[in-house]
């Protein structure tokens, strides 16, 4: 789905069918669809512009929720450096004891999908994740591991579908769509984002037609002049199952180190 940056949303003050030749429609229908696809480019640029930060890194709460009455927590670190489509990304759990130690590196690409590696102590190797394999939850979480990456604007076709009412706040709905059909899961992806501030409030992720994983952003703050999201649910909406992912220790724009963010580095316990 490329999540419309997972953990920093919006902030600081961040289809292709051909037409109908022979339909013989008026010239202002055909203005107002390029300018519809326009305003849905610019308005997610928009989005993603006031949420540019050089860095940033928080401690993550983990409440995945199986069925009813059955829940579980996990906790990971996560730090990230670099602009958004092109970022690197590295988070690493730090309980419950089973998954201690257990990483992911995330080297985003401009122009294609990441590059993934995650290192799992108890069997004291790292891997590298397959695209094939993006789609499968990462870790227990309702998270997959594709969910976890950023793509730059460039590799999508957008389009402005009108406006809703989200959580009280007016926002616009666009849609999007990967000009590669084979480098997501998703056949498209739906996110509503806020008129006043600018941030995705929701994104629903479609398989073919059915939404299969809907994220909600709430609790929003602003830390540091950026817009964030305390709260992150995603829901599996096949497996009904859901994951809410609770921020703490926000920080943006602090001292990182390039060299942290290579696969050798993420052999190290943190």
């Amino acid at each position: 789905m490329t999540l419309p940056r997972l953990i920093c949303l919006a902030g600081r003050n961040q289809t292709r069918a051909p037409l109908a030749v022979r339909c013989r429609l008026p010239l202002f229908f055909f203005l107002v669809c390029a300018a519809f696809t326009q305003d849905a480019r610019q308005i997610v640029q928009e989005s993603q512009k006031r949420g540019q930060v050089k860095s940033q890194k928080y401690d993550g709460l983990l409440q995945v929720q199986e069925s009813e009455r059955t829940v579980s927590e996990k906790r990971w670190q996560y730090q990230r450096i670099g602009s958004y489509g092109a970022s690197k990304s590295i988070l690493r759990f730090t309980i419950p004891p089973e998954v201690k130690g257990v990483a992911l590196l995330i080297v985003n690409h401009s122009d294609r999908a990441s590059d993934q590696w995650m290192w799992t102590p108890a069997i004291g190797r790292e891997r590298r994740i397959a695209l094939q394999d993006r789609s499968t939850r990462f870790f227990g979480t309702d998270f997959s591991f594709e969910d976890l990456e950023e793509r730059d604007l460039d590799q999508f076709d957008f389009k402005l579908l009108g406006e809703d009412d989200v959580a009280g706040a007016k926002c616009w709905r666009i849609e999007y769509k990967p000009r590669q059909s084979r480098a997501s899961q998703y056949s498209s992806s739906m996110t509503w984002i806020r008129q006043d501030n600018y941030v995705s409030v929701q994104v629903d992720a479609y398989v073919k037609n059915q939404v299969a994983r809907r994220l909600k952003y709430f609790n929003l703050e602003q830390i540091e002049g950026i817009w964030t999201a305390r709260s992150v649910e995603v829901t599996d909406l096949r497996r009904k199952s859901r994951t809410l992912l609770k921020l703490e220790k926000v920080e943006y724009n602090v001292p990182l180190k390039e060299e942290n963010f290579t696969v050798p580095a993420l052999r190290q316990s943190q």
